[in-house]
């Protein structure tokens, strides 16, 4: 990607290489951390909806479901009205279900289901972050996410993660809140003032030596629609850093 003073500019062959399939229906992309999803003030080749649209030439890209900037994985992107509705009603309708892989902080030893509400963090430095808060607090929502090891080793384990509810931030707060925050998590790591300094300094190499991530170790590997049409199911390859950091500290080949 071409680097500005605000982000990033996605270029048309970068843009070939992250698409997975291409049908008169359909856009499956598995997209790269650090991607803006949604389009920008900075130009259609600015966000990946925005730069989908140039490549296929489309007026209109309906998107039922979207990833935050550092989280990679698949997106579906609908190119007609019919196949855009069909996904949506299962997102609606909460008959569609997402499946991660994330790289946490320690050793989870066995699986863990979280049932803890979201809600704001009053006494956070910024406005966006959540907490765990006690059932019926105020602004709090219901939440629960399923983590499940699959490898663990050198203080790290890969985790499958499966999330029950669609709470803002919700796989990072419960990361943090069972005690496992995500690899590279600048927010709801371990030190909370990692994310002002990068507010203000940007990704620096000392940063970088104790995030050991320039992003939160977080990937959407599968997504499941019950639509009409009976189970559809898109999946996206684990990108390059989460499989070299996990090869290198845990000594698993994920693949």
């Amino acid at each position: 990607m071409l680097a500005t003073d605000w982000g990033w500019l996605i270029t048309p062959e970068e843009l070939r290489a992250w698409i997975l399939e291409e049908t008169p229906d359909l856009l499956l992309v598995n997209k790269p951390p650090h991607v803006v999803v949604h389009r920008s003030r900075f130009g259609p080749w600015s966000s990946l909806v925005g730069a989908c649209r140039e490549y296929l030439g489309d007026d209109v890209l309906r998107m039922p479901f979207r990833l935050d900037r550092e989280t990679s994985g698949i997106l579906v992107l609908a190119r007609t009205r019919e196949t855009g509705s069909r996904l949506q009603r299962a997102v609606q309708f909460k008959t569609f279900h997402k499946t991660y892989h994330a790289v946490l902080t320690g050793h989870l030893e066995s699986p863990v289901t979280t049932t803890a509400s979201i809600g704001p963090d009053l006494g956070a430095e910024f406005y966006s972050r959540r907490t765990t808060v006690p059932d019926g607090s105020e602004g709090s929502d219901t939440a629960e996410t399923e983590f499940i090891p699959l490898a663990t080793g050198g203080g790290y384990t890969l985790a499958q993660v499966h999330p029950k509810t669609g709470r803002r931030h919700q796989i990072r707060v419960h990361a943090m809140g069972i005690g496992h925050p995500l690899v590279g998590d600048k927010l709801y790591g371990p030190d909370p003032t990692l994310m002002l300094r990068f507010m203000s300094d940007r990704m620096t190499p000392d940063l970088l030596e104790k995030l050991l991530l320039d992003r939160q170790a977080l990937h959407c590997t599968k997504v499941d629609f019950e639509t009409d049409r009976g189970t559809e199911t898109f999946t996206a390859p684990p990108p390059a850093d989460l499989v070299n950091f996990v090869q290198t500290h845990i000594g698993y080949a994920w693949t």
